[in-house]
This record gives structure tokens, C-alpha cells and sequence, in this order.
């Protein structure tokens, strides 16, 4: 059999991305894995939608498949955010005698904890209950090939040296157009650890077979990400100072420094990209973006490191940041989350903010 792996799926306000996602995983190669959707804390429908769309009441209409009923309906399995935390689920025993895509775990949280928070209470309920080999964090605005999951646990599996993979992500609305294959981190002389410095290989290339390598990458893009349980279980969870952005990043270099990561083209997903927040130039993205690219570099360079990062950003990057808000995209009224960030960031005002 294969191992099992536990696929978490983060949700606000999302539902229509989310039975998307849903429906295309349920179709997957892979005969044994757990699917668990975490709400957080949704102002919409979400909760009511998914679990019409398990009863086979809502049709799912993608360019990338046909809809099924076939594997309808999907019993859901309801958890309030306290029984997740405590690893209680009295039902365990009814849900492992159903197929894989015929179950779903909803667990409902009490506030929007980010996507770190979020997601801590699905991988710590996936640890403490299903006893899961690996941990895959996906993104509810994704669309997954069939061969995705069987394609990464094959790398994950073939040396013990690897403890994350990832796969080829495309863009959802240019389904020959690369997202990313990795990421790839330039070395600077002072070796200063900084996010800015982290670049998406294969960014907004077309995909003539130019990366059809399985190969060691230096990190990876959270919206799909396959992780060891033995690396969580040493280097422990996402951390929640960052809330949204980054924090795959951090989680990521604090595993890398014992494991491998390895990205492997004959897995396909395709990414909708910001889809939750608003889009690359919102200003939920600035702001938080700005703030934990600060948080990411105090908390891994030393004191000399981290004010030569400081000078670096509150100088050049500062320009091409005023730039290209004010003078390229228009949109000056962004500077304000710009510089909210920075302060926010040095000063250490973590977590969630109040952007108003």
C-alpha cells in the first residue's frame, strides 16, 4: 500500500476554489490518503457549499476536467476547532472504512488564524490522529493532475535525505505557462539570509520540456508542498508570528538545514496565485509581505547581518518599492502598507493586524 499521506486544505471565504480543488483530488492515483479542510472561520457560505458539493448537490464546471458524480455523496466528517486540537475524533473508526474520496474531515476554527495558524490545527490533528508518513499543505485555489501525489511521494521515498518535494505548478489561467519549478536562493557576499533574494525558477515560462529534470532545489512555493512527518516532527510547525506570506519560506529553511528538497516536473498542478488576498498588489499582500520579509531576516541573520539587510531595504529596495507603486502600477495609496510593514516588522508587532 501506499504511505499515507494527509492533504490539508486552508479555507476563507473560498468555497468555489476549494470543491474545485476538491473535486480534482478526489480523482487522484493514490489509494491511501486523508483529505481535510480547514475553515477559517469563513464571513461566507463556505461551510454550507462544501458540504452540498459533498452531497452532490452543487456540479463543479472546470476546464480541466469533466465532473463526476461517481463518487457521491462524500461523507463529511464535522470537527469543532476545540476537538481538533485535542485529537478527538470519536468517528475515527467509520471514516477509515471508507474509500479515500469518498470522506472528507471539516474542521471548523473559531477565527482567521492565517495560514500558519490555519494550518497548525489541521497538521497537528493529522499527527495526533491519522498517523500520517507525510503532511501535504494545498492550496484551495489549485487543480491537481492525477499523477501529482503519486509522482512525489516516489522522490520523497527514494532517498531518507528528502524530506520535502514539490511539484511542476503551472498558472490555472495559462495551462502551459510555468509558475514555478522550485525556487532558486542568490548568494550574496555577507551570505545574509533574505527573502527578496529567493526567485521562482521558470517564472512565466512557457513549458517546452525545458525542466523535465527531477532536481534538487534550494526551496520551494507553499501552495504544494509534501513534507516528512519526521521533519515536522524535529523542526516543529509553521511559525504563527508570520500569519500569511513567508512562513512556508521560514518552515522550509529550518528544515533545510538537515533535509533535502527536491522538485520533481512529472507532478502537475495548476495555481490560481493570490486568489484568497486580493491579487500581488493588494494590500493585504504589501503589507504583509513587506512585514515578514523584516521578521524572516531578524530571525535568521545575526545582529550584523540583519542591519546590513536593514540598509539594503530601507534604501534600494525601498526605491524600486516607491517606483513601481507610485509610477508603474499607479497605485500610491500602497505605500502606506508599504511603510506599515517595515515598522511593523522591526518594532515586532507579529500575527495578525488590523490593516484599516
Amino acid at each position: 500500500m501506499d504511505p499515507k499521506v494527509s492533504i490539508i486544505i486552508l479555507n476563507w471565504n473560498g468555497w468555489r476554489d476549494t470543491i474545485e480543488c476538491l473535486e480534482s483530488l478526489y480523482r487522484i492515483n493514490y489509494d491511501n490518503y486523508n483529505v481535510i479542510v480547514i475553515d477559517n472561520n469563513s464571513e461566507d457560505e463556505s461551510i454550507e457549499k462544501i458540504k452540498q458539493y459533498c452531497n452532490g448537490e452543487i456540479e463543479v464546471n472546470s476546464k480541466f476536467f469533466k465532473y463526476s458524480k461517481e463518487n457521491k455523496p462524500i461523507k463529511v466528517f464535522e470537527l469543532t476547532e476545540d476537538k481538533a486540537r485535542n485529537g478527538k475524533f470519536l468517528d475515527k473508526e467509520k471514516y477509515e472504512q471508507l474509500n479515500p474520496n469518498r470522506r472528507l474531515i471539516l474542521i471548523k476554527n473559531k477565527d482567521n488564524y492565517g495560514f500558519a495558524g490555519g494550518n497548525n490545527v489541521g497538521i497537528k490533528f493529522a499527527l495526533n490522529v491519522l498517523n500520517p508518513k507525510y503532511v501535504l499543505l494545498l492550496n484551495n485555489d489549485t487543480v491537481v493532475d492525477k499523477d501529482f501525489l503519486i509522482e512525489m511521494v516516489k522522490v520523497a521515498e527514494s532517498d531518507e535525505r528528502i524530506g520535502v518535494v514539490g511539484p511542476k505548478v503551472y498558472f490555472y489561467s495559462e495551462p502551459n505557462k510555468i509558475q514555478t519549478v522550485g525556487v532558486s536562493v542568490k548568494k550574496n557576499p555577507f551570505n545574509i539570509v533574505n527573502i527578496w533574494n529567493y526567485n521562482m525558477i521558470g517564472y512565466g515560462e512557457i513549458d517546452n520540456g525545458q525542466y523535465d529534470v527531477i532536481k534538487q532545489i534550494d526551496s520551494l512555493v507553499g501552495c504544494c508542498i509534501l513534507v516528512k512527518t519526521k521533519a515536522i516532527n524535529e523542526f516543529g510547525l509553521l511559525d504563527e508570528k508570520f500569519f500569511l506570506y513567508h512562513e512556508e519560506s521560514d518552515w522550509l529553511f529550518r528544515i533545510s538545514k538537515k533535509y533535502l528538497m527536491y522538485c520533481t516536473p512529472l507532478s502537475k498542478i495548476w495555481h490560481k496565485y493570490s486568489a484568497s488576498s486580493g491579487g500581488e498588489f493588494s494590500p493585504t499582500v504589501v503589507y504583509y509581505t513587506t512585514r515578514n520579509s523584516v521578521i524572516f531576516a531578524k530571525k535568521h541573520n545575526n545582529f550584523f547581518n540583519y542591519l546590513l539587510f536593514l540598509i539594503w531595504f530601507l534604501t534600494y529596495k525601498h526605491a524600486r518599492r516607491f517606483i513601481n507603486f507610485v509610477f508603474l502600477k499607479r497605485k500610491p495609496y500602497l505605500l502606506k502598507y508599504y511603510y506599515k510593514g517595515i515598522l511593523d516588522g522591526i518594532i515586532g508587532k507579529y500575527g495578525k493586524r488590523d490593516l484599516r
